[in-house]
């Protein structure tokens, strides 16, 4: 069978249609030959999304952005169309975010976070549920604001310090700070000029210093020792015993100042007092006329002749030769 050059003329010509359709449907970013479904989403603010912009799935990119337009003039909605091809169940309350991936260096991109718990699928054409994610950029925007004002009214609070401080600091008050800053000038340099002097003397005396520290170490090695000792010579049980001893003092006394035992009586009892006291008047008495008349008391004899018996004519005798004494 011949074929007609007007029969070749129409094959190339609706190839070359097909192959016009395909190329721009390519160029759109729509492929003839491979099966993606279609999903839209309406947001009211796309914050700079692209077309052609991915698609991802837990991260992994299933698709694109296909195109962008006003839903409402009004309010200014805006319905977003995705290409997706994925052989994952994307369910019919599946949501669609818009969130910044970097820094903002590679635009906006769209995630599909699908809903696990519905299995029923999304057809094409079907809606999603819109959701916006703030990026880096803005949570970082919203964290430094309070900080921002915070650093504003430290400033202003800053600045007004500064203006009361110059109020304060007239003409006099700034050379009586400079006289007082020139006079500790010159004192830290008379400290210094001592600290140079402490220094020389020091080393000059720096034997004698390693000979005190030696000195040092030497009693401190004998206290060490002393304390040693003290600690072996069972200290606690001879306290123990003093208290013993002074509990005992502390009774004996309390028994003196109740008036019991010989000790207590006398300084308690007045009658034996009164008894002590005549017994030493009568001793004294005695021993005055012991003094006075030693033949009462007192009989020897050098011959060994009998003793004679106490007369009271000896007595008044010795009483007038008193008197002629006197």
């Amino acid at each position: 069978m011949k074929v007609t050059r007007e029969v070749k003329t129409a094959i190339l010509v609706l190839g070359a249609i097909l192959i016009f359709i395909w190329g721009y449907s390519y160029l759109k970013g729509r492929d003839l030959f491979n099966s993606y479904k279609t999903y839209y989403v309406v947001y009211e603010d796309v914050e700079g999304l692209s077309p052609s912009a991915p698609v991802t799935l837990n991260g992994l990119v299933i698709g694109k952005v296909n195109s962008i337009q006003f839903r409402d003039t009004i309010k200014g909605s805006l319905t977003i169309e995705l290409q997706v091809k994925t052989d994952f169940p994307i369910s019919t309350t599946s949501s669609a975010t818009l969130y910044e991936p970097g820094l903002g260096l590679s635009g906006k991109q769209v995630a599909i976070t699908p809903d696990l718990k519905n299995s029923k699928p999304a057809e094409d054409g079907a809606y999603l549920t819109p959701v916006l994610k703030p990026g880096m950029l803005a949570v970082v925007g919203d964290k430094l604001s309070p900080l921002q004002n915070k650093v504003e009214s430290t400033v202003s609070n800053a600045d007004s310090l500064l203006t009361h401080l110059n109020n304060v600091l007239d003409v006099q008050t700034q050379r009586n700070l400079r006289i007082a800053i020139a006079e500790m000038s010159n004192t830290m340099a008379e400290f210094n000029k001592a600290a140079h002097a402490l220094n020389k003397t020091i080393s000059g005396n720096q034997g004698h210093i390693n000979a005190t520290m030696a000195n040092l170490d030497k009693t401190s090695a004998n206290f060490a020792k002393i304390s040693d000792s003290i600690n072996q010579a069972n200290l606690g049980q001879a306290v123990k015993k003093l208290e013993n001893s002074l509990a005992k003092v502390d009774d004996v006394m309390n028994d003196v100042q109740a008036g019991k035992g010989t000790l207590g009586k006398l300084l308690k009892d007045d009658k034996m007092y009164d008894n002590l006291a005549g017994a030493s008047e009568e001793l004294k008495e005695l021993l005055a006329d012991l003094k006075k008349n030693p033949k009462r008391y007192v009989h020897f004899s050098v011959f060994g002749g009998k003793q004679k018996p106490y007369k009271e004519e000896d007595k008044e005798k010795a009483a007038d030769t008193e008197v002629k004494t006197e």
